[in-house]
């Protein structure tokens, strides 16, 4: 039992050191889930009883080790809401996402038990598969661990995610992790040196082939060239202090200035942060603004550019116009939005509204069942379930024509609603965030590695405007071309290449992970109609 708990803690280990923002030990996804591989074999051949159930708890733990270490930083997103509601939300992905993890080894054991090691292992891949895409899809969604996001800091090894996104990477990992596990227990159980050696090709292939594929691909990839002048813009502003302390035409002031430091004749885009308008705009009177106005008297000198600016909106009805329409004390009902805003000189605005939501912190999970809770997190200061999210991606269009898809923090490690914006004509990729809340944590290097991802996904450029850092241009390649500190306050410029071109993945989105899907469902009906064939078979 020790001996098997200490192989779970080493695959723990052994991944957290695997991933970003870790560089030069990517390597340790192909043998990080070895030790656990061989921890579930030993109580598979155990004499023991309850064995489903020692498995689940054997690979909780260090499944727990794994994700606690590599998302410590998540409370210091959500103490804004207070620790009476930051704790228990922040135990969201320190749990659930392993609770998953050891849900997709439990129906392994279940399936190996009816059918035999190879079919096992099949389905072992086809369940973590469906539980990574559940956790991109539901209420409780956190993706963040997700197997493939693991490449994000050697993209060079990951160029065909333009074909497969981030779920080829969780099938390269368990493949190379499987074939060494079979590998150790054929020497282990004496098997015939011809398997042996069959295994062993079988896995310099498996490593070999993607990653020669890969680097062939990353440095025989050229741009199209088809600039734009882009800026980003920094404030560099607390983000405790940006609802308070700080006046928000200061806020816009700042942003202006840092702008104009670095700003051409021809600059297309002027992109600012998450946050940078921190105050409740009406949609429908938003002509009449003050800081929209304050906006448009700086594009007064760039005739031809536009500012993609994030902010607070929101939209008033006298009756409940739509599904999402909350009541308003005193009579009336809005929708109130994260948003991005594209203002450009003319009475044309555009918005875009997040439409992937911090679970707790930006949305109440399951909020049709759980309605009856949002008055306590209001009473608490929390701000679950007020945003309402934007049904489909969008497009933000310049005057010029250049379409780009806007972006808003947490939505950047959701490679297949990007890539849906794209397929709509965007050219580009805008990331507006604010990973202050996180402090100077590695949270905020994962968030920017990750974006790495979506510029390989879709062949586009990505600018990323950080309220508190990191802010980056990222080409075509997943290269990191410039980026900002930590909590300084600065602009970027950079000609980017616009790109109109559609990838493999763009067309298709994770068909990898709803293909694993269907087959995780089979899988299951068929251990089912066993347990109930049995169980008809008992009676009689």
């Amino acid at each position: 039992m020790k001996k098997n708990l200490l192989l779970s803690i080493s695959s723990g280990l052994l991944l957290w050191l695997a991933w970003p923002p870790t560089p030069y030990t990517t390597i340790l996804l192909f043998v990080g889930f070895v030790p656990m591989l061989l921890a579930m074999e030993n109580i598979i051949q155990s004499n023991s009883t309850k064995k489903g159930k020692h498995i689940f708890n054997t690979t909780f733990i260090g499944f727990v080790i794994w994700n606690t270490l590599c998302v410590y930083w998540v409370y210091n997103s959500l103490k804004i809401i207070g620790p009476v509601v930051a704790v228990p939300i922040s135990l969201i992905p320190y749990t659930l996402g392993p609770a998953l993890m050891s849900t997709a080894c439990w129906l392994y054991y279940r399936l190996r038990l009816k059918t035999n090691r190879t079919v096992g292992l099949i389905g072992l891949v086809c369940f973590w598969i469906a539980y990574e895409y559940l956790h991109q899809s539901w209420d409780l969604n956190f993706p963040w661990m997700t197997l493939g996001n693991g490449f994000a800091v050697s993209h060079q090894w990951v160029q065909w995610y333009e074909y497969t996104g981030v779920y080829g990477g969780t099938i390269w990992v368990w493949a190379a992790n499987i074939l060494l596990f079979l590998i150790y227990v054929g020497i282990r159980e004496a098997q015939a040196k011809k398997l042996r050696m069959r295994l062993i090709i079988a896995l310099a292939l498996v490593l070999v082939i993607p990653m020669g594929i890969s680097i062939n691909r990353y440095y025989g990839y050229e741009e199209q060239v088809n600039p734009a002048n882009i800026i980003v813009a920094q404030p560099n502003i607390d983000p405790y202090e940006k609802g308070g302390t700080i006046p928000v035409f200061k806020q816009i002031e700042t942003l202006t200035k840092l702008s104009d430091s670095l700003a051409q004749p021809n600059t297309e885009f002027f992109i600012w942060p998450e946050t940078a308008i921190p105050d409740y705009i009406d949609e429908n009177h938003i002509l009449t603004n003050n800081y929209y106005l304050q906006v448009r008297r700086f594009l007064d000198k760039y005739k031809n550019g536009n500012v993609l600016t994030g902010g607070e909106t929101y939209r008033m009805y006298d009756t409940r116009a739509t599904k999402t329409a909350s009541p308003i004390p005193g009579g009336g009902f809005w929708d109130h939005y994260s948003s991005a805003i594209n203002i450009e000189n003319s009475a044309k605005v555009q918005f875009y509204h997040k439409s992937r939501l911090v679970p707790g912190a930006e949305s109440l999970p399951f909020g049709n069942a759980l309605s009856f809770l949002k008055p306590v997190f209001e009473h608490l200061g929390g701000a679950t379930g007020a945003y309402t999210m934007q049904a489909e991606p969008g497009v933000l269009y310049a005057q010029s024509g250049v379409g780009v898809t806007p972006v808003i923090c947490y939505e950047s490690i959701w490679g297949e609603w990007v890539a849906k914006s794209v397929r709509q004509g965007s050219q580009f990729i805008a990331i507006i965030t604010n990973d202050g809340w996180w402090e100077n944590t590695s949270g905020k290097d994962q968030h920017l590695d990750y974006a790495k991802l979506r510029a390989i996904e879709t062949r586009r450029w990505v600018c990323r405007s950080a309220n508190t850092g990191i802010s980056a241009f990222i080409n075509q390649r997943g290269d990191i071309v410039q980026h900002s500190a930590w909590w300084v306050r600065t602009a970027l410029k950079q000609d980017i290449n616009l790109n109109s071109d559609i990838t493999f993945y763009v067309e298709y989105g994770d068909y990898l992970p709803k293909l694993g899907s269907v087959l995780a469902v089979l899988g299951i009906l068929f251990l089912l109609a066993i347990q109930m064939k049995s169980g008809i078979l008992a009676k009689k």
